[in-house]
C-alpha cells in the first residue's frame, strides 16, 4: 500500500516523542480499568482500555494528530487528504480542524451515512469514491500527487504507527503487571505501535493480534513469510476488514507481534451485547473483537493480567438495533416462534395464558391467516417471546411439544 520509501522502523523514542507532543485538547488519556464482569467469566484479572471514549469515538486520533504535527507550514497550507471507511477519517479531520488545515477524506461509496456526516462535522470535504478502502486509496494518492496533499496513511506511516504506540506507553503507566494484550488488527498501524512501546519496555509481555476470520490478512501473510492480498468474505467488523496489511506494519508484526489469531461475526455480536448489557458501554465491531476472541478461549487456567484494547464505538444506529436482537437471540433470550392455531374464538387466548404461566413475556403478536403455509381454517401467529436464558428457552420448547403444538421456531 506504501508508494514511498519509509526511513526504517519507528522507535520507542519515536513513541515517546509523540506522546510528549500530544495536545491534551485533540487526544485524551483513556482509562483502563478491571472489569470484574469479564473476570469472573474467564477465571482471571480482565482489563479493558476504553479507546471509545477517545473525542472521535476511537484511537485512530492518535495517529492522525501525531502525522499531522509533524507537518510543515508549507504543508499545512497545501492541505491533507487521507482514504477511510469511517474511524481514520474522523480522526484525520478532527486533527485537522485543530491545526486549521484544509482536510480532504476519501471514502468508499457505501460508506456508513453517520461515519460521512461525522467526519463532516469537523470540517473536512468529503470525497464518496470507490466501493472499497483500496479504491478509495487510489483516489487520494492521486489527490496527493495532483494537488501536493499530504497523504495521512490510515496505518502504514512511522509517525501514524507512533501515535498509536502511545496507547501502549499509557498500559504501562496504568498496570505494573501485565502478562498478555489482545488487540484489533486490521492494517496492523495499531498492533505495530503497542508493539514497539511494550517490547522496549517488557519483552516478557505476549501479545496477539485479533483480525475478523473473513479478513486474515497479517495472519496469512505472517504464516507464508511475506504480504499477502486476499479477498476476504463480509464482516460487521468493517474497521479491520482489510485485504492486506501495510508494508511497514507487516514487518514490524513479523518481528515483534507473539500471535494472531481470529474471531467471528457471531462471537463479536454477543460480546457487544455483554458490554451494553453489563459495563453500560457501546462498543463497535472490531473494537469488540479482541475481548470477544478472550470470552471465546474459556476459562483461562492460570490467574493473569489480561488486556483487551476497545478500539472504538463509532457504529451505525441502524446495525445496534440488530446487534441487540442478534444478541438476545443468540443467548437464547429472545424466541420469535410460528404457531398454528384453529382459527376459533378463544384459541389464541388459551395459548398464551399457558405460555404467561411459565413466566414467558410475550413481546409482540402477528396474526396470519392469509399466507399459503396456513391452512384452511387455520390461523397463523408469530410470537416474539422474551426469556431469562437458553434453559428457560428449551422448558417453553418442550412445553410447547408437549401440548402437541404445531409451531415452528422461526430464525
Amino acid at each position: 500500500m506504501r508508494k514511498e520509501k519509509d526511513k526504517g522502523l519507528p522507535t520507542i523514542q519515536d513513541i515517546i516523542r509523540a506522546q510528549n507532543l500530544m495536545d491534551k485538547a485533540v487526544v485524551r488519556k483513556t482509562p483502563l480499568l478491571k472489569s470484574n464482569t469479564f473476570s469472573n467469566i474467564a477465571r482471571t484479572n480482565i482489563f479493558l482500555k476504553f479507546e471509545l471514549f477517545q473525542r472521535t469515538g476511537s484511537f485512530k486520533v492518535r495517529g492522525a494528530y501525531s502525522k499531522i504535527n509533524s507537518l510543515t507550514d508549507d504543508q499545512c497550507k497545501s492541505g491533507v487528504v487521507a482514504a477511510s471507511a469511517g474511524n481514520h477519517a474522523q480522526g484525520v479531520a478532527y486533527a485537522a480542524q485543530k491545526r486549521e488545515i484544509k482536510c480532504n477524506i476519501v471514502m468508499p461509496k457505501n460508506a456508513s451515512p453517520a461515519k460521512v456526516a461525522a467526519t463532516r462535522s469537523f470540517g473536512a470535504n468529503v470525497i464518496l469514491s470507490g466501493d472499497t478502502y483500496e479504491e478509495s486509496w487510489k483516489t487520494a494518492y492521486s489527490m496527493s500527487r495532483e494537488n501536493g496533499y499530504s497523504i495521512i496513511h490510515a496505518f502504514d506511516d512511522p509517525l501514524v504507527i507512533a501515535g498509536q504506540g502511545t496507547i501502549g506507553l499509557e498500559l504501562l503507566e496504568d498496570l505494573n503487571d501485565i502478562d498478555k494484550i489482545y488487540l484489533p488488527l486490521g492494517g496492523g498501524g495499531l498492533a505495530s505501535g503497542v508493539c514497539i512501546a511494550i517490547k522496549a519496555k517488557r519483552p516478557n509481555v505476549k501479545i496477539i493480534g485479533v483480525e475478523s476470520n473473513q479478513f486474515p490478512a497479517m495472519k496469512k501473510s505472517l504464516e507464508k513469510g511475506n504480504l499477502c492480498h486476499i479477498e476476504g468474505g463480509f464482516s460487521i467488523a468493517d474497521g479491520i476488514s482489510v485485504k492486506s496489511p501495510g508494508e511497514l506494519t507487516f514487518e514490524i508484526c513479523s518481528k515483534y507481534l507473539d500471535d494472531v489469531v481470529t474471531i467471528d461475526d457471531v462471537s463479536i455480536v454477543e460480546t457487544m451485547f455483554m458490554l451494553m448489557e453489563r459495563e453500560k458501554i457501546v462498543v463497535e465491531p472490531a473494537g469488540a473483537a479482541s475481548l470477544a476472541y478472550v470470552l471465546s478461549i474459556g476459562k483461562i487456567k492460570n490467574s493473569q493480567n489480561i488486556i483487551s484494547i476497545l478500539s472504538g464505538g463509532n457504529i451505525d444506529m441502524y446495525l445496534l438495533g440488530q446487534i441487540v436482537s442478534k444478541g438476545l437471540m443468540q443467548m437464547g433470550r429472545l424466541v420469535k416462534i410460528f404457531i398454528q392455531l384453529p382459527d376459533k374464538p378463544g384459541a389464541l387466548k388459551s395459548i398464551v395464558d399457558k405460555i404467561a404461566e411459565l413466566s414467558v413475556n410475550i413481546v409482540q403478536v402477528e396474526h396470519d391467516r392469509l399466507s399459503s403455509n396456513v391452512a384452511a381454517g387455520s390461523a397463523g401467529v408469530y410470537l416474539s417471546l422474551e426469556l431469562e436464558n437458553e434453559k428457560h428457552s428449551r422448558k417453553l420448547l418442550d412445553f410447547l411439544k408437549q401440548e402437541k403444538m404445531v409451531f415452528k421456531v422461526v430464525p
